[in-house]
């Protein structure tokens, strides 16, 4: 899953980042609400985790122009604010959950992946096919069994592939999700990244390419 950032406070948006990539997902950042809008304009994302008192573009606006545009993407908002009306101020704005600072950032994981789950069709807490179990909560795969051992990319890819129920996931799709805005997209990172997860799978084969279209799990 891919998560935005936006919060002011520097040392605090860099820790969420850093936690939140130990925990699988790719997180871009933004520092104020202006610069915000403008990675959610051009990058698709799961979740915004989005601080409500912000520079250059209040929270509040920065919700309500996401809403407004149709984004997908789920709002779990941020606030020093713990008040009940303030919780309710900011689910009114479209917001998906409330967070109240401080928080166990372990609860912030949580709330990020639930909220990832409520797209259409909705996501399951466990993915399985062909004998693949993937638990995205705990960064766990096995095949038949056996633990695969993968590293954070591998995983989000095996995820997305997952995901895709049997259609076929370009390689734009996958780097758009599984890697941030700093992925160089003529790198070949998908296609290295998708072989090594083939050598982890084993045997036989599950990963199908389709030249010119991309990858599935049939």
């Amino acid at each position: 899953m891919r998560v935005l950032v936006v919060e002011d406070e520097r040392v605090l948006a860099d820790a969420l980042a850093l936690g939140l990539r130990r925990a699988g997902m790719a997180v871009d950042v933004a520092y104020d609400g202006a610069a915000g809008l403008e990675r959610a304009g051009v990058n698709e994302y799961d979740v915004v985790v989005l601080d409500r008192d912000l520079p250059a573009v209040h929270g509040d606006e920065v919700c309500r122009q996401l809403v407004a545009t149709g984004a997908t993407a789920r709002v779990l908002m941020l606030t020093a604010s713990a008040g009940v009306e303030d919780r309710v101020a900011g689910l009114a704005l479209g917001a998906d959950d409330y967070l109240p600072k401080p928080f166990a950032f372990a609860e912030l994981v949580a709330r990020c992946r639930a909220l990832a789950r409520r797209t259409a069709p909705a996501v399951p807490p466990v993915l399985q096919r062909h004998g693949v179990r993937l638990e995205p909560g705990r960064l766990e795969a096995y095949r038949d069994g056996r633990w695969l051992g993968l590293g954070r990319k591998e995983f989000g890819v095996l995820e997305e592939l997952l995901r895709a129920d049997g259609s076929v996931v370009s390689a734009e799709r996958l780097l758009e999700k599984v890697w941030d805005e700093n992925a160089d997209p003529f790198t070949g990172v998908v296609r290295v990244t998708v072989m090594t997860l083939r050598k982890k799978l084993g045997p036989p084969p599950l990963i199908e390419t389709l030249p010119g279209a991309g990858y599935r799990i049939a």
